[in-house]
């Protein structure tokens, strides 16, 4: 995302592998959009690694239309603009209604009902009228697949109001303290993600399963929450919370394939954690060590954690093709032969 940042004075961060660029009154782009995009692209290639595609229009929906065909179609060259009418209209003809971002499925058979089949027949609809037979939404939808921008970017994105994370084992655990390891990591990453946007948690859920698709083993899934007497961002509040749920809803004679944490009733740390007056206050200086936890952990990957997370962690999946670190790690250097 460093990268496109150097491309466009605001971007939007989408999603983990996608972003809007807003290239408004940008002078190099305005002058050879596709020679721009085409700089964007091989930059990011070149310090990433990856292919990428570049879909540009007028608006987000047009540029998310223009992606999907850069993708598609290989003679575009990974790159497409869709600010051209004629070119719109030629691409909104062949063009499945599915595919036009925030047309789901069940939404899509819908419209197919109605006739639309093609993005070019949703373009064509009122906007007036679409909206009162579905939403608002579908009247901005039509409203930018004709070039009226109704979605801004958001250069700053929303907080989670729920924070999930889980995965599934390695292997089968059918332990306690085989489980116990794996759900006080996961507590400790869903928290670390909390503070990172300056929130708090006043709810944890712990939840654990067994895989579904075995049909021929017994199959037990479960779930505890507990609300917390005080907010808090605290990793070794919320691991604690965890563990005692894991107790209550774990059973024996099962083999286990996934658990995960949920934090929920997220709010803003507007003020200073509140605490026991008459408990154990080991806590008031949680701001602070937290602070150093994390400033800790980003300086060193494997730096410090909650010491419950490190009894045993052959639970994790094996870490199999992934992307060299040639920046972090010096066994991933490129090699290089010169004579």
């Amino acid at each position: 995302m460093s990268i496109l940042e150097s491309f466009a004075p605001t971007v939007e961060v989408y999603s983990i592998d996608e972003a809007f660029l807003d290239f408004t009154d940008l002078y190099p782009c305005r002058r050879d959009p596709i020679a721009y995009a085409k700089q964007i692209k091989q930059a990011v290639r070149r310090q990433v690694g990856i292919p990428v595609c570049v879909g540009m229009g007028p608006t987000k929906t047009l540029a998310k239309l223009a992606n999907f065909a850069a993708k598609k179609w290989p003679q575009t060259g990974g790159v497409l603009n869709l600010s051209d009418l004629l070119r719109r209209e030629k691409l909104m003809k062949i063009v499945p209604i599915d595919e036009v971002w925030g047309i789901g499925r069940q939404l899509s058979k819908q419209l197919n009902q109605l006739g639309i089949s093609t993005v070019w027949d949703l373009a064509r609809q009122s906007p007036r009228e679409m909206q009162q037979r579905f939403s608002v939404v579908m009247a901005r939808t039509i409203m930018e697949l004709n070039g009226i921008a109704c979605l801004d970017l958001e250069e700053i994105a929303p907080d989670k109001q729920q924070i999930v994370c889980s995965r599934s084992f390695s292997r089968k655990l059918t332990t306690l303290q085989e489980l116990s390891p794996a759900m006080a990591e996961f507590a400790c990453r869903a928290t670390e993600k909390l503070r990172q946007q300056h929130s708090v948690t006043g709810y944890v859920t712990a939840f654990i399963r067994t895989n579904p698709f075995a049909e021929h083993e017994p199959q037990y899934q479960r779930a505890a929450s507990q609300k917390l007497q005080f907010p808090s961002q605290d990793s070794r509040i919320i691991t604690g919370i965890v563990q005692q749920l894991l107790k209550e809803i774990y059973r024996p004679g099962y083999s286990y394939q996934k658990c995960g944490v949920q934090l929920s009733q997220i709010q803003p740390q507007t003020a200073p954690e509140q605490f026991d007056l008459f408990g154990n206050n080991q806590t008031q200086e949680s701001p602070q060590l937290m602070q150093a936890v994390d400033q800790i952990n980003r300086r060193f990957p494997k730096g410090i954690a909650i010491a419950s997370t490190k009894i045993d962690q052959t639970w994790k999946p094996k870490a199999e093709r992934i992307s060299q670190r040639y920046t972090t790690n010096w066994r991933d250097l490129a090699t290089v032969n010169c004579r």
